[in-house]
């Protein structure tokens, strides 16, 4: 199986496309020994969201590295931000801009379109299933794309990113009471800087699916690394940081959820 779902009980679907750290032993022999370790992953967030039970949601989770595939891009590996610098559906290069593959061994278009068809297209057909079981229960539904990321890459952006970036596509993806109720519960972290559709402004998920004129809402957190892991090998999850941001995590998306029984349970 090349993704994980359980399904919940709430209008919430949580999907989390970088967490996977497998790459098929076929493959291996054609990335440059430092792939192996899969440095770029989105690290322990299942552990980091393990209260998600508690808020009935349902939880989407790939088994394979983004350097096999890249479930928040698009099918057609049309850039998500023109001008900067983009990481691809079958991605080249590490976030450091270094190449990811052997030279002469990066994949081939007939290989990325097999790639696109074995590990993205199931993955998508479930989140979409699920949307669809989600709204026809509860009449509409909150998409939350979990990441995290280290919080210097100049490869990728100057300087460092604030803590928690929080994307609704410019307001495309999710209707405004929703955007404003997750920058209020922010806000309650004094000490954890954020922002909104700041450089991070969400991927292919959250623009794709985010549809508040059909009752569905997402919203991406790009959160940085150091609040509750080590950002550098062996990227340690660090248990107290943890316990310290999980409430945080717990509000931005009961917070969410309740912006979004507000607008359509009414």
């Amino acid at each position: 199986m090349t993704f994980t779902l359980h399904g919940g009980t709430s209008a919430l679907l949580v999907s989390m496309p970088h967490i996977g750290t497998d790459i098929p032993p076929e493959l291996q022999d054609a990335y440059v020994p430092r792939a192996l370790a899969v440095e770029d992953t989105d690290w322990h967030l299942e552990r980091l969201y393990s209260f998600l039970p508690e808020l009935g949601a349902s939880v989407l989770m790939p088994r394979y590295s983004r350097y096999v595939i890249d479930l928040n891009r698009p099918p057609d590996d049309a850039p998500m931000y023109p001008g900067a610098s983009n990481t691809e559906l079958c991605p080249t290069r590490f976030f450091t801009g270094d190449a990811l593959y052997q030279p002469g061994c990066e994949p081939e278009p007939v290989e990325r379109a097999r790639r696109r068809e074995a590990y993205w297209r199931p993955y998508h057909t479930a989140l979409a299933a699920e949307l669809q079981r989600i709204k026809a229960i509860h009449g509409y539904a909150l998409l939350w794309d979990a990441h995290s990321i280290r919080s210097h890459i100049p490869w990728l952006f100057e300087g460092a990113l604030p803590g928690l970036n929080v994307g609704t596509a410019n307001g495309a993806s999710a209707d405004p009471s929703v955007a404003s109720a997750v920058e209020q519960a922010c806000a309650l972290a004094s000490d954890v800087t954020h922002v909104l559709n700041g450089r991070f402004k969400g991927g292919y998920i959250t623009r794709h699916y985010g549809a508040p004129q059909e009752r569905v809402h997402a919203v991406q957190l790009e959160m940085c690394q150091y609040l509750y892991m080590r950002e550098a090998l062996p990227f340690d999850y660090d248990e107290k940081k943890a316990r310290a941001v999980q409430p945080l995590l717990k509000t931005m998306l009961s917070q969410a959820l309740a912006a979004c029984r507000g607008r359509h349970e009414k």
